[in-house]
């Protein structure tokens, strides 16, 4: 197919990844079509809808590849979601009595738009194909190629969400200074929050990372430098169930013994819990644009703290969350290499009329392709079955609630 423009745009909240991924698509394009011209929406569907665009010039083309040593997005992104009327009337981002869809759709084609390319999650990617296909009938051959982007790995059938093991490396890093608090005074209780509303897998893996990173440190408990103080001592993750009365009994004896407790919790365990409670006091539970529960509000780690802390008798109660330090960080070596991969593979399909979203299909033994936005979904599960996520429980001397225990015990 003929492609003369092409649109970029990144959405829904920010992952190491962003920066990055606009820079390959520049890079690759610039390699293969340098005629093409680029322009990317500024933050997201909003900047789609208000026709608010960056054009990538030459002088952008030659420094593309300083995009690569950033984090964030330099596009900008916002929590605009096409389907949801009242809001973007609200936000005057469309007229009242005006379908989104149709609207966007019109922008795409009074911008000449032949090909954009979404760098998000599951509601950025659908919607894209959504706006494809209400072109399409009405003439506009549109194809959209996405980028998956989520912090949590959270996409199916997608293996690997980019930007995902740079926020668990840089999570690790904010909890080697949090941790060090466990002494800052007497039976501390530290809680550190992690990104997660529906899948645990970044905060197990930063988990993971962060103990990788005590193994590499040399320990001096005679004096107080104590590895088991420096330890992560209960880990939360949304798909497995919280007895707080069982794991408080058993914190309480870490507790009385270390000084300290240090807690790991997905933002979204326990949260259907303190919903309920909010609901039953006839509470509100504030939601985004998307009707997601607005967790910084309802504040899972302080609810946690809340639960725990007179049980284990804490004197003090120090709660942090990394995800904002996370999610803004420069990809690593590891997210670099494959966002590479997926945007020269998605700046190929883009040129072959190849619409879906780029990643290793699970689906199909791993194959990095274009898979169909039909497919594409969200909220995927962390597998907590998997041995070395079941090592790790077991190695801080978490046990498992009746019925969950891997191994069907």
């Amino acid at each position: 197919m003929a492609v003369r423009r092409v649109a970029l745009l990144t959405a829904g909240g920010f992952a190491p990844c962003l920066s990055s991924a606009v820079g390959g698509l520049i890079q690759r394009y610039t390699e293969l079509a340098p005629e093409v011209e680029i322009i990317a929406y500024k933050h997201g569907y909003q900047g789609l809808l208000t026709g608010d665009y960056l054009t990538v010039t030459p002088a952008v083309r030659e420094k593309a590849a300083l995009l690569h040593e950033y984090g964030g997005s330099p596009i900008g992104n916002s929590r605009v979601k096409l389907t949801n009327t009242k809001d973007l009337v609200k936000r005057k981002l469309v007229p009242d009595g005006v379908d989104p869809l149709s609207f966007a759709a019109k922008r795409l084609t009074d911008d000449g738009v032949d090909v954009l390319h979404t760098i998000g999650g599951d509601d950025t990617n659908t919607t894209a194909a959504d706006l494809a296909a209400h072109l399409e009938e009405s003439g506009h051959h549109l194809v959209v190629v996405g980028l998956p982007k989520t912090v949590d790995n959270d996409i199916i059938p997608i293996r690997q969400s980019l930007g995902a093991n740079t926020a668990a490396e840089q999570g690790a890093r904010f909890a080697a200074n949090f941790i060090s608090e466990h002494n800052s005074g007497s039976r501390m209780l530290l809680v550190h929050e992690v990104m997660g509303r529906n899948c645990g897998w970044l905060t197990a893996a930063t988990a993971r990372s962060y103990r990788e990173w005590l193994d590499t440190r040399e320990w001096l408990p005679e004096f107080g430098l104590d590895r088991r103080a420096w330890d992560i001592h209960g880990l939360y993750i949304p798909e497995v169930e919280v007895s707080i009365e069982k794991e408080a009994e058993r914190l309480r004896h870490v507790m009385d013994e270390l000084g300290c407790v240090n807690l790991w919790i997905s933002e979204g365990a326990g949260v259907s819990d303190i919903v309920d409670l909010m609901e039953k006091n006839g509470e509100d539970v504030p939601r985004d644009a998307f009707g997601h529960v607005r967790l910084n509000e309802i504040n899972p780690g302080a609810w946690f703290g809340k639960q725990f802390a007179e049980k284990l008798g804490a004197e003090k109660v120090n709660i942090q969350k990394s995800g904002y330090f996370s999610r803004s960080a420069p990809a690593n070596e590891g997210d670099l290499a494959l966002i590479k991969t997926m945007t020269d593979l998605a700046v190929d399909c883009a040129l072959a009329g190849t619409a879906g979203v780029i990643g290793n299909d699970e689906d199909h033994g791993d194959e990095l392709r274009a898979i169909e936005f039909s497919r594409i979904q969200g909220h995927k599960a962390f597998d907590f079955r998997q041995q070395w996520y079941v090592d790790l429980i077991k190695d801080i001397g978490q046990g498992w609630p009746e019925g969950q225990h891997p191994g069907g015990q």
